[in-house]
């Protein structure tokens, strides 16, 4: 059960202020159809996040004991210096246009699993399931936290987003991150 509470909350503040989250806005406000949006946005972070986590684990069965929590805790701490800097979404109007052809969850799956490619929640995905070794968990975990970032984002799109105090979540977030770091170090060392 921790590795789904961590991930879900992990991730939410993660994306709270991220490119994609930011994409979703995007999209609710261009389509005005949030339930074909949010299908695709749950099956884009279903498959994303599934793919990371068998990754994280399979980096697990391939990096040294030690090796791995050095990793980890590395990772962890990148990603918590990583949430201090806000993300920025480039002009995706031309890229809306040219995905639209494929109907509003085609366009959505196709530029929010583009956008997911390298992004902090994939990598947190990664990190978290090498932590916790369960690939189910954690994948549901961050695709509930995802959904539960994006999905009022959809709904209610800028009036919602403009209200939220990402600097304070993003802090918050590093906090955790940091946390995270300083405790898989700590708990392989000191346990």
């Amino acid at each position: 059960m921790q590795e789904l509470i961590s991930s879900t909350l992990i991730v939410a503040l993660a994306e709270m202020g991220d490119k994609t989250q930011l994409l979703a806005l995007l999209l609710a406000a261009r389509f005005k159809k949030p339930i074909p949006i949010i299908a695709a946005i749950l099956v884009s972070t279903l498959i994303n996040h599934a793919l990371s986590a068998v990754f994280g684990q399979w980096i697990t069965a391939m990096i040294n004991p030690t090796w791995l929590v050095w990793v980890l805790s590395i990772g962890f701490i990148a990603m918590a210096i990583w949430m201090l800097i806000p993300d920025k979404l480039e002009d995706e109007s031309e890229n809306i246009k040219k995905w639209q052809k494929f109907g509003v969850f085609g366009a959505t799956f196709i530029l929010f699993t583009l956008a997911e490619i390298g992004d902090k929640t994939q990598l947190a995905t990664v990190a978290l399931a090498a932590k916790y070794d369960s690939i189910f968990w954690v994948t549901m975990g961050t695709t509930l936290g995802m959904l539960i970032a994006n999905v009022p984002a959809v709904l209610v799109g800028d009036r919602f987003a403009q209200r939220l105090p990402i600097a304070l979540i993003h802090k918050i977030g590093a906090c955790i991150f940091m946390a995270l770091g300083v405790m898989t170090l700590l708990g392989y060392y000191l346990l």
